[in-house]
């Protein structure tokens, strides 16, 4: 699997982004590209500790055994939920949300020490590695989803 700490296989996230435009339709769900890049800098600003999100009593519950598919090599399926403060509602402007994603993809590869927060607000305690697969299967699948 790749990894968003090599450099390598960050670049290949970023030239993907790139291939985006803003007319690009999703193959599933109801997110705008947009709304999608803006989707996927939440996660990697909870990673940096920049969005602090309290456990809910789900992930509480079932964080531990979930987390065994979030960290497998298996990409994601289709349509998961996500957690509320994830979820973009408003229409955000294409470049603007395109910059900011790279940005933090690009925060992402100076390695484990990017990562204040090792304990996500469902899956509980992660390994700076554990956030790594994480982060790159989410980018992946939201960047597929998108046909890219």
């Amino acid at each position: 699997m790749e990894s968003l700490f090599n450099p390598q296989g960050n670049q290949n996230i970023i030239d993907r982004i790139h291939k985006l435009q803003p007319t690009t339709l999703s193959q599933w769900g109801k997110m705008t590209v947009s709304q999608m890049m803006e989707h996927c800098q939440a996660p990697l600003k909870v990673a940096f500790g920049d969005l602090v999100l309290k456990q809910n009593f789900m992930g509480f519950l079932f964080g531990k055994l979930a987390k065994k598919t979030l960290v497998n090599n298996k990409p994601f399926d289709h349509n998961l939920p996500t957690a509320k403060e994830f979820i973009v509602t408003h229409e955000p402007e294409f470049e603007k949300a395109k910059a900011e994603l790279i940005k933090d993809i690009t925060r992402f590869s100076e390695g484990p020490s990017a990562i204040k927060n090792l304990k996500h607000p469902f899956f509980g305690h992660m390994t700076e590695n554990e956030w790594d697969v994480a982060q790159w299967k989410h980018l992946d699948h939201h960047l597929r989803q998108f046909g890219v």
